[in-house]
């Protein structure tokens, strides 16, 4: 049995540590899970800040491409005059655009002419209020003047081929129309990348292309427009632009500090400028059709240098330009993309799609940054340039705090049931030693009452077989062979009661019967009982009856605490030299008391209480030398408890045993 308790220990406790390890991994698997499940909520986060941003800037792009031509220029002729209107009486438009540089994302339209002159909705502004911005100032004029001067710094470069770029002016000669290649790459986009991360590898998120300000699979407009209204305004166009080259070249010529130097503009130039005009005023031949095919491209983004001063999100300034086809006259129209406001509806987007726990920042001026308490970075790839959306834990340490709180309860429940199975195991251990002891003991009471019952039931059969067979032919011996067979028969009764009394206890079933009566009485009569089976054993009972009143007492009862007290004095006391056994009743307060006194070799402290249990016996059963079941002491105990009392042991002096038992006293 113990064998198989130590199997299922080691099994048992296998089992725990396999499941204690599962349990933690769970834990780390759990980690790992809301790692990733956090990060799949950056990714949509910055998945919707993309789809934002697409829709915006492909909003602001449509309008863009279906601006009209005209809106570029500082007026024009509405296209709805009647057809053969005189020039003199048609209406002049003043552009939509005018009066500002910012228009949404764009920023200072302009449109560049094939002799490199450029023209802006603003050029009127700037004609007419040249005067009072010499006197008291004019911020829009100086923001106009500044934006001409960066266009012809930096984009026209890259137009003519002076610098490393896509676009370059062809001029032909003998017709002076220039014809512009618009390219499908994009100028200095390759130097200035945006952001290089050097973030961890389990920080780095993904790319998340924007491709609304690309001109992939994007077609080319072609619209049918009058040949009057057009050439009307490319004479008023030619006008106009004499008009101010001519005024910008005086001013340049007298040295007007309060205003920037023209960019490109020379006496020379205006001249060539005027002659080219001239030869704009087209009069149309015989035969020509009454409508001129306009051809609109798609814009094309285009990255240049601009001031190292100015932080520029994407390397460099970004430039949408667009060629503009009317027959044999082409042009550039475009504007230039306002980082700052792009910036702006970016975190704009990104403050909506913010989910609870996050912060965000954006990387700009394409520089490299180190930062470790970005938890995804989202990588906004516009096609020339890139820009970092860094989304950030506002605690980092809400994941380590969740699991640091369910590794405390892990570990706290493990705790709980580690102690319960080893509680468990050891009660099972506990159970199984006492079961085996039980079993021990039941062992030896089968034992011992077989040996009990064969012992005097052999003396009764043979006395009864020499009586009967006349071998016994003196009275006198005959007489002392009939006293032994009702001693035996005695003896085998006080056993069978023995057993009887205990199996009713054991079931519950024991009734006693109380009545007052006189207790000395009773036990004189054992004692009386018990005087031969002691003589027959050579030793001699003693009475010290002290003075009890009636009481309320189970006759059955007393009679079985004393005749187990004496028959228990008589085979533990049998090598003493005083074979004295003394009887004593007394009365206190409470209880009465009955002493069974021997003088015997006493009762050793260790086994003081263990010899009221039931089955116990010193000693092995096999070389145990004493008589009896193992249940005399434990009936004494149950029938003191069933009068409210108790039984004690108390060492005798010189030596020898007392037994005490006490029964609570009932009038």
């Amino acid at each position: 049995m113990y064998k198989r308790l130590i199997i299922l220990s080691v099994i048992i406790f296998a089992a725990m540590c396999g499941l204690i390890g599962l349990g933690y991994h769970s834990i780390r698997i759990r980690a790992q899970g809301m790692e990733g499940t956090r990060r799949g909520e950056f990714a949509a986060v910055a998945e919707q800040v993309r789809q934002d941003v697409t829709r915006k800037l492909d909003e602001f792009m449509q309008t863009e491409q279906n601006r009209p031509y005209t809106d570029y220029q500082y007026y024009y002729v509405p296209e709805n005059i009647a057809p053969g209107q005189q020039q003199q009486q048609v209406p002049v438009l003043r552009s939509p655009l005018a009066g500002r540089l910012e228009n949404s994302l764009a920023y200072g339209n302009f449109q560049i002419e094939p002799d490199g002159s450029i023209i802006t909705p603003n050029d009127f502004l700037e004609q007419t209020q040249r005067q009072d911005t010499l006197v008291a100032g004019n911020e829009l004029f100086t923001d106009v003047l500044s934006n001409r001067k960066n266009i012809g710094d930096n984009v026209l470069p890259v137009l003519d081929g002076t610098t490393s770029g896509s676009f370059k002016l062809n001029f032909r000669n003998e017709n002076r129309v220039a014809t512009p290649t618009l390219p499908r790459t994009y100028g200095r986009a390759g130097s200035g990348r945006g952001v290089k991360s050097k973030l961890p590898q389990s920080q780095q998120g993904s790319n998340y292309n924007i491709e609304s300000l690309q001109s992939r699979d994007q077609k080319a407009q072609v619209l049918e427009q009058q040949r009057s209204i057009v050439e009307l305004n490319i004479s008023n166009q030619a006008v106009q632009t004499q008009q101010m080259l001519k005024e910008e070249a005086e001013l340049g010529a007298l040295g007007e500090k309060s205003i920037p130097p023209p960019p490109i503009v020379s006496p020379v130039q205006a001249e060539q400028a005027e002659d080219f005009y001239e030869g704009l005023q087209l009069q149309s031949p015989e035969g020509q059709s009454e409508t001129v095919q306009v051809r609109i491209e798609p814009f094309v983004p285009v990255v240049v240098p601009g001031d190292p001063n100015v932080g520029s999100v994407f390397g460099g300034q970004v430039f949408l330009l667009r060629h503009v086809q009317i027959e044999d006259r082409h042009f550039i129209q475009g504007f230039q993309l306002n980082e700052k406001k792009l910036v702006e509806e970016i975190q704009e987007s990104a403050s909506r799609f913010m989910r609870e726990g996050m912060d965000f920042h954006l990387v700009q001026n394409g520089t490299d940054q180190d930062d470790h308490d970005v938890a995804y970075a989202a990588i906004l790839s516009f096609g020339f340039g890139d820009l970092a959306l860094h989304l950030n834990e506002i605690d980092p340490d809400w994941i380590g705090k969740r699991m640091n709180t369910l590794r405390t309860w892990y570990f706290s429940i493990v705790s709980v049931v580690l102690l319960a199975v080893t509680l468990g195991l050891a009660s099972l251990w506990r159970n199984a030693r006492a079961q085996l002891k039980l079993a021990q003991k039941k062992d030896d009471f089968i034992s011992a009452v077989s040996h009990e019952l064969r012992t005097p039931l052999t003396s009764i059969r043979m006395y009864a077989e020499m009586l009967e067979k006349n071998w016994v032919k003196s009275q006198d011996k005959a007489a002392e062979y009939y006293k032994n067979m009702r001693q035996e028969s005695e003896r085998l009764s006080r056993l069978i009661e023995n057993v009887l009394d205990f199996s009713r206890i054991q079931r519950g079933r024991k009734k006693y019967s109380f009545s007052v009566g006189d207790l000395n009485k009773c036990v004189s009569d054992v004692v009386e009982m018990m005087k031969p089976h002691a003589a027959q054993k050579d030793f001699t009972i003693r009475t010290e009856l002290g003075r009890v009143e009636p009481s309320g007492f189970d006759g059955d009862a007393v009679t079985q605490i004393v005749v187990n007290l004496l028959d228990n004095a008589i085979k533990y006391a049998r090598n003493a030299e005083d074979r004295t056994i003394i009887v004593r009743t007394s009365r206190n307060d409470r209880f009465i008391l009955i002493e069974v006194e021997d003088r015997g070799p006493g009762i050793p402290h260790r086994q003081r209480k263990k010899i009221f249990e039931q089955f116990y016996r010193a000693g092995a059963e096999a070389t145990r030398e004493t008589a009896g079941t193992g249940l005399g002491l434990a009936l004494v105990k149950k029938f003191a408890e069933a009068h409210n009392g108790f039984v004690e042991i108390i060492s005798a002096k010189p030596t020898g045993a007392l037994f005490r038992v006490a029964l609570a006293s009932q009038s």
